[in-house]
């Protein structure tokens, strides 16, 4: 069983540099670890099933680059969906660019930094089904072009039937994705460096 997923992931072992590292902010350590757990081990999974939670997760990890990240999530959504593991790495692919876009008004200090880039949408329900679909799409939205969630988008959610609780959840896990990759990430780096306590 692993007790803390971010070590996991970082590979960082018991009495390590970065052990002794992370043991010096145990609050942010234990925060980190409890986050994971509620996302992918909740007391109640009705509003987002554990599948739809281990597809949003190997698909945003993917899109993040990070491949040992996205094979995590990828074996965890095997053990449940086996069938879906391709379909979310054929999503990946569909998606995958660099980001962040976004488009800023005109005459506006940041306007010569505007970029349409990629706008995302599933090569189809057929195999995701609406649901997982929609969830997809928004998690693609969050983490590529987020100042430009509107009502809109939620709205699609709730028309692919998710809860107001569901689409909490999901932004979460979307928003726990993003920072756990950018931890690891740096972690790995501070690794390589050959960081000394």
């Amino acid at each position: 069983m692993i007790t803390d997923v971010i070590d996991h992931l970082a590979g960082i072992s018991p009495g390590s540099p970065l052990d002794r590292l992370r043991e010096r902010r145990p609050d942010a350590r234990e925060h980190a670890q409890r986050g994971f757990d509620a996302l992918f081990t909740p007391d109640d999974d009705r509003e987002v099933t554990l599948v739809e939670r281990d597809a949003v997760a190997a698909f945003v990890t993917g899109l993040h680059h990070d491949a040992a990240v996205a094979r995590f999530y990828a074996d965890r959504l095997a053990e449940l969906a086996p069938g879906l593991v391709k379909v979310i790495e054929a999503e990946i692919e569909t998606g995958r660019t660099t980001g962040p876009y976004g488009i800023y008004p005109d005459g506006g200090v940041l306007a010569a930094e505007s970029d349409e880039g990629l706008r995302y949408r599933t090569s189809g329900t057929s195999e995701l089904g609406e649901r997982l679909a929609a969830a997809l799409e928004h998690a693609h939205l969050l983490v590529f072009r987020p100042r430009e969630a509107r009502q809109d988008d939620l709205d699609a959610l709730a028309r692919a039937g998710w809860s107001a609780t569901g689409i909490v959840t999901l932004s979460q896990l979307v928003a726990f994705l993003s920072f756990q990759v950018r931890v690891i990430s740096g972690l790995r780096l501070l690794n390589q460096e050959g960081l000394t306590a």
